[in-house]
């Protein structure tokens, strides 16, 4: 044994590594014991290609959509989600964010290399969606930011963590229905001035942590394709459903 690898007995011996949500010990770091990854409602087979939620059946040719998405098209071209947001997927959302889990990114981004890679331009630009700088300067950190950076690292890809600015701060999302969702955040994003040459005429892939009706993402999307951007794709750790 060298003396890398008795440290780190040692180490796992004081700090047995836990489990992401439960906090049961689990075999490394970084991982769900085996009745939370039961619970985690991970997206795989038939599943809308431009928002990412499960669909029934078992077709994967990437060409299904789903009622929302037909019905008010995304100005995105594709879209993919990791999880499912609910029971453990869920609770790794909200650990993420209000829960100041930030390690959680760290796994998290191999969920959604795994299901966007296949979707993801040799020459795409990573952006997170911003948050307004209050609320930035009040939780300390971007989660979507956290996303962007391990998913770049996992697609060796470039990112840019302020190529968006929120220009409005609105007011919070929650109880609001999908028609108030995107008239509250309608122009509330924008292009950073001193990043448009980043975009022009370049894929963008836009990373947030979670996605329900998807007003927050259209902002983000619309505001890159008026700055002259590529073809806009996104992807989320999870994504709201209604019946899965």
């Amino acid at each position: 044994m060298t003396l890398l690898q008795g440290f780190q007995t040692a180490l796992n011996f004081v700090y047995p590594a836990r489990c992401l949500t439960c906090g049961a010990m689990v075999d490394s770091d970084f991982g769900l014991c085996g009745p939370c990854w039961r619970d985690t409602a991970f997206v795989g087979g038939a599943a809308c290609d431009s928002c990412g939620v499960p669909l029934p059946g078992v077709d994967v040719s990437g060409s299904l959509q789903c009622d929302g998405c037909l019905a008010a098209p995304r100005p995105w071209v594709q879209g993919r989600a990791a999880l499912v947001y609910r029971d453990t997927g869920r609770k790794l959302v909200l650990a993420l964010k209000p829960g100041d889990r930030q390690e959680i990114a760290r796994p998290a981004s191999l969920w959604m290399a795994n299901v966007v890679q296949s979707i993801a331009p040799e020459n795409a630009l990573i952006a997170p969606v911003p948050l307004h700088w209050s609320r930035l300067m009040k939780r300390r950190y971007n989660q979507s930011a956290l996303l962007a950076k391990a998913l770049s690292t996992r697609l060796e890809k470039e990112w840019c963590p302020d190529l968006l600015q929120r220009v409005r701060r609105t007011s919070s999302l929650d109880g609001l229905g999908s028609q108030e969702r995107f008239q509250m955040l309608e122009n509330s994003i924008r292009v950073h001035p001193k990043r448009r040459h980043r975009l022009a005429g370049r894929p963008i892939l836009l990373v947030d942590d979670v996605m329900t009706s998807g007003a927050t993402l259209t902002a983000a999307a619309q505001a890159c394709l008026d700055a002259g951007s590529g073809p806009v794709r996104v992807v989320t750790l999870a994504r709201v459903a209604k019946d899965t």
